[in-house]
């Protein structure tokens, strides 16, 4: 299959930085470039995408914003975002997961790391690590809204569904949580895809986000 990717920057050069790259893959193929996340919109309505790389900060309208209302969408058909982000940006990075992104990157992570990003996000997964994603909530949970208020539907978790949610929001893999709770990898891997089925939940990285909102893990914890 190949990967329809289309590029949002203000900058033209950027653009062409990803472009060369991304269309020098055989399962890749740029199909189309904005310049912000007005223009994006515009772009996304008239051609069909499977990862859109998003940067953040751009005129008119943010990443995030964009992502937002990407999300505001029917489900079907709708790419997944993979927002770009520098050192200064955590913020705006943890407000984008909000949003609905698949997962962020720093703006000058080597293009291997890009290109395998991409093919994460584009297979349905998440490309935040979750030491980096546990970072993020710690700091900026407790700025961004009201307190957290329980969710209904976590109590359709079982008890051992709740104990990897925990592990989840902790930062550990699937191989970490299999090796604190003495159990097969694939195990693990089982009960988060359960654990997503019943919250509704696109990914690990909204599983977390969720266990923070919900009050289940407060920051700094």
């Amino acid at each position: 299959m190949t990967i329809r990717v289309v590029i949002v920057d203000d900058q033209a050069l950027v653009r062409a930085g990803f472009r060369m790259v991304l269309d020098s893959q055989p399962d890749m193929t740029v199909v189309g470039e904005a310049i912000d996340g007005a223009d994006a919109l515009r772009v996304l309505a008239r051609t069909p995408a499977d990862v859109v790389v998003m940067d953040i900060r751009m005129p008119i309208m943010d990443g995030v914003e964009a992502t937002r209302r990407l999300g505001e969408g029917p489900a079907e058909g709708r790419p997944r975002v993979l927002v770009l982000t520098t050192f200064d940006t955590e913020a705006d990075a943890f407000a984008a997961l909000q949003a609905g992104a698949s997962g962020f990157l720093l703006k000058n992570v080597p293009p291997e790391e890009l290109l395998a990003a991409i093919r994460v996000v584009a297979s349905g997964d998440s490309v935040v690590a979750p030491s980096i994603t546990r970072r993020l909530l710690d700091r900026f949970a407790g700025q961004l809204g009201p307190a957290p208020a329980a969710d209904p539907r976590l109590e359709q978790l079982t008890d051992r569904e709740r104990e990897i949610l925990l592990l989840l929001a902790e930062g550990l893999s699937n191989a970490e949580i299999a090796g604190r709770l003495f159990v097969a990898e694939a195990t693990v891997k089982t009960h988060v895809g359960k654990i997503l089925a019943k919250l509704r939940l696109r990914d690990r990285v909204q599983a977390v986000v969720l266990a923070y909102e919900s009050g289940l893990v407060t920051p700094g914890r």
